[in-house]
């Protein structure tokens, strides 16, 4: 390094505690904040040249107010809340880091399919009610649930995520098709592509692992919705907005649907006026909060590779 840099965290709870975040405090002059309102973006970066944000928008107002800002590093993969074409005009760095939460959000997908399948909450409760010690019989059938040996496990998006799924569900012996949202990975991906119809038509499992964009915003509507199979589960650990929440919890509610994990919404945290808290079959539907991404050894390695954009910015300077 040939000159002492200035950093700035903007929302640095976002990555919650992690062992490994004071190496960044090594790499030069560091400030953190927990949180950032927009009006607070430009007192806190001015004089920086290095900032730290994951969802804190970096846009143009921003860049030509602080004129010492050389590096913008996206502490998550999504750049949306960086305006791209202005810090190319002015000369300015965004990197953001990619591949970090592949196997943490895969695991999380399958536990959220198997709490369902299993009716794990109504089970736990009904043994810590004193239901189970009044029965007589050693085991209860009040739910039933299925294997996933042989059956249909739909993956929508086969990237590196949508692989490492496709991976757990071969090791419970389902069979995985899926479909291609960009229409680029449709050969050499060992699983048969399907269109998004027939899909939803012949999966048990429909998995959601695209990126949300013009080509998957309200992807699964109310129409689509309707095509799968009423035993049939879907999960979405890939993008709030690419399912049609209204629609989602009028499949719940009417039966259209086995039932449905979320750990990502159109509107993060959840509005109070999301159809989806009204839904009064509570058990056919999980809602966790984007913490898929968040394994402690995920949340390791996305400082790790920040840490490795910085150090890489400060050796060319």
């Amino acid at each position: 390094m040939s000159k002492m840099i200035k950093i700035v965290f903007l929302d640095a709870a976002t990555v919650g505690t992690v062992s490994n975040l004071a190496k960044i405090s090594s790499l030069g002059e560091y400030t953190a904040y927990d949180l950032t309102e927009p009006a607070e973006r430009i007192e806190r970066i001015r004089g920086h040249n290095v900032v730290l944000t994951n969802k804190v928008v970096i846009d143009r107002e921003v860049m030509d107010s602080c004129p010492e800002l050389e590096l913008i590093c996206v502490v998550a993969t999504g750049m949306n809340n960086v305006d791209l074409d202005y810090a190319a005009q002015r000369g300015i760095q965004v990197k953001n880091v990619a591949g970090y939460s592949t196997e943490s959000v895969a695991q999380c997908t399958i536990s959220m399919l198997l709490y369902l399948l299993h009716s794990s909450a109504y089970y736990d409760h009904y043994v810590k009610s004193g239901r189970y010690a009044a029965s007589r019989m050693f085991t209860h059938y009040g739910r039933e649930f299925w294997e996933l040996k042989d059956k249909i496990f739909g993956i929508i998006g086969l990237g590196a995520i949508g692989k490492q799924v496709a991976k757990l569900a071969d090791a419970f012996g389902a069979r995985v098709v899926y479909y291609s949202t960009s229409g680029k990975n449709l050969e050499g991906m060992g699983y048969q592509h399907l269109s998004l119809e027939d899909l939803l038509r012949t999966a048990d499992v429909v998995s959601i692992h695209c990126p949300l964009n013009e080509r998957t915003r309200n992807l699964l509507d109310d129409a689509r919705l309707r095509l799968m199979k009423p035993t049939a589960y879907l999960l979405n650990t890939g993008r709030g907005g690419i399912v049609n929440e209204e629609a989602l919890a009028g499949a719940i509610e009417e039966d259209r649907i086995a039932g449905a994990a979320l750990d990502v919404l159109a509107t993060e945290p959840i509005a109070a006026d999301n159809p989806l808290l009204k839904v009064s079959k509570t058990h056919k539907l999980l809602i966790t909060p984007h913490i898929a991404w968040a394994s402690r050894e995920a949340r390791e390695r996305l400082i790790d590779l920040t840490v490795k954009n910085i150090k890489s910015y400060a050796m060319s300077n």
